[in-house]
Parts: structure tokens; C-alpha cells; sequence
């Protein structure tokens, strides 16, 4: 499969009858295992763009409605840092259009890097034009994933959850990719908390578009008593960060043995990694 969409990729560009949001299914894909931690990562990839200037938002911005030769190994870049890690929060994905001849960017991740299981979730549909996308990568099957458009005046945002483990108390994944705009956000933060608040082990990541402070203070998730990353892990723009956009936010009873900015230029945002460890007495449940 990995192969065929390679050759797909660099040969006549034909356009489908309409890509839509897609997943692998679990056929293959392992149980979800007792592990005593778990290596998260998220990565708002630019839709394969390689992005180190300022400029480039300019000169490359062709890159965003017309297939470019070199977007396929920069997606192989990213493939080979993504093997690393066992649950993967994408942004900006295309989940097949011309931009990126007409192939699903998160199955070509999840394949190219060896990932049993992906979800495409397609926020924006301009058909042949851009499939805007989220993307869920997991080496675990979960219990149930689900798809949730976000408020906001401008539709086009969505959230992936994931659930894994029991019923009676899973490990959540919540992966999804903010508005710019402060009240937009403020209504988008009040439905994923509405969403959280049942659950004892959660963790929110993507990009986000804010600080940490400014999110645990000032919006709806002041109520969740998420514990962030340091204020330094700054991940924006990728070749001279400083701006602190990506999270990786998870309750208090996930311990966090490491998380870490990673220094990979792939696009315009640096990828985000965390190692969680599961509650004491929770791999008991399986």
C-alpha cells in the first residue's frame, strides 16, 4: 500500500470522486497493552510543506494549492521521526487533493512509519482544491474513537477522542486544532471540557494557539486541572521558536517522565513529545 501511494504520488495526477475522512480499522492492530508508560507525540505538519523562513510563507505558498515534487520526502522525513512514538496527534493533514496528488497524508504517515492504526478526521472539504485534516496514529487498538466538529463563526475545526483501556475508567485522547480567534476558542474550550470532565485520565494535545497560561486561566479549562508543559517549550515558528502553540496537556494522574520540544524541521510548528506514565494500580484493570 505504502508503495502504491508513493507511485501515486509521482505519476498523473487524476482526481477522485471525493475524498472524506477515512480510517484504517482495527483488523491488525494490537490490543491495548498494560504498558507502564506511553510516548505521545503531536505535530502540526503544514501539510507536508518545509517551511525555515518567513519568507517562505510567501515563495512557497503555491505549496498549498498545487502538488510540489518534494513534499512526498519531506513526508518521509516526518515518517521516520513518527516511528519513535505510540499515539500521534497530526494538524493540518490533506486528506487527498490535488496539493497533495490526491493522497490521504495521514495514511501515508501512519504507513510509511509502520503505525497499525489511523484516522483522518476531514474538518474542511473544498474538494479537489484541500481536504483540510486531523490525523490519529495509535500502535493500540482503542476502545472507540469519535469525530466532534468545534463551535466557532468559521466552520473547519474538529477534535479526534480516543478512548482506550475499559469502559468503566479509560486512558482519554483528546487530539484537535484551534481558531485563531480568542472567542472562538473560548467557545471550542467550553465543549472539549464539557467532554472531559466525566473522565479521571485525560490528555489534550495539538496545536492550540495560545499559551498555557492563557488556557488553564483564562478559558473553560481552568475547571480541568490539566498539568502543562513548561512555559519554554516554545514550538513556533520551527527555525527560531518562540511562541508556545502546541500542547500536550494531561490530568494529574498521568505522571510525566519526559516531554520535550523536538528539534525536527519539517514544517512551520516543532513537534511536541511526551512520556507518560499510566496511574499506580491501573494496569490492574486489564
Amino acid at each position: 500500500m505504502y508503495n502504491r501511494i508513493r507511485k501515486q504520488l509521482n505519476g498523473i495526477l487524476k482526481s477522485p470522486e471525493g475524498p472524506r475522512g477515512a480510517c484504517s480499522g482495527d483488523d491488525h492492530v494490537p490490543e491495548f497493552e498494560a504498558h507502564r508508560h506511553i510516548r505521545l507525540l503531536t505535530f502540526n505538519i503544514q501539510v507536508g510543506i518545509s517551511t525555515s523562513s518567513y519568507r517562505h510563507y510567501v515563495t512557497r505558498s503555491w505549496q498549498h494549492f498545487l502538488p510540489h515534487s518534494k513534499r512526498n520526502q519531506n513526508l518521509d522525513r516526518i515518517a521516520t521521526l513518527l516511528r519513535n512514538y505510540d499515539v500521534v496527534a497530526l494538524q493540518e493533514c490533506d486528506g487527498g487533493s490535488l496539493r497533495s496528488g490526491y493522497i490521504n497524508q495521514v495514511q501515508y504517515l501512519a504507513e510509511a512509519s509502520g503505525i497499525p492504526y489511523w484516522h483522518q478526521q476531514l474538518n474542511r472539504n473544498l474538494g479537489p482544491l484541500a481536504q483540510h485534516s486531523n490525523g490519529l496514529l495509535s500502535r493500540y487498538r482503542p476502545l472507540d474513537v469519535t469525530e466532534h466538529r468545534l463551535p466557532g463563526l468559521i466552520p473547519g475545526r474538529g477534535a479526534i477522542v480516543a478512548r482506550y483501556g475499559v469502559e468503566e475508567d479509560p486512558l482519554v485522547l483528546v487530539m484537535m486544532h484551534l481558531s485563531l480567534s480568542k472567542a472562538a476558542q473560548q467557545r471550542q474550550l467550553a465543549y472539549i471540557q464539557e467532554l472531559i470532565s466525566r473522565y479521571q485520565h485525560v490528555v489534550l494535545m495539538g496545536d492550540l494557539n495560545n499559551h498555557a497560561e492563557e488556557l488553564l486561566t483564562n478559558t473553560p479549562l481552568k475547571h480541568s486541572n490539566l498539568v502543562p508543559l513548561p512555559d519554554t517549550a516554545h514550538s513556533f515558528p520551527s527555525w527560531r521558536p518562540e511562541r508556545a502553540l502546541d500542547h500536550i496537556l494531561v490530568s494529574p494522574s498521568l505522571e510525566i517522565r519526559r516531554s520535550e520540544v523536538v528539534s525536527y524541521a519539517a514544517s512551520d510548528h516543532l513537534p511536541i513529545a511526551m512520556d507518560i506514565r499510566l496511574p499506580q494500580g491501573y494496569l490492574e484493570t486489564f
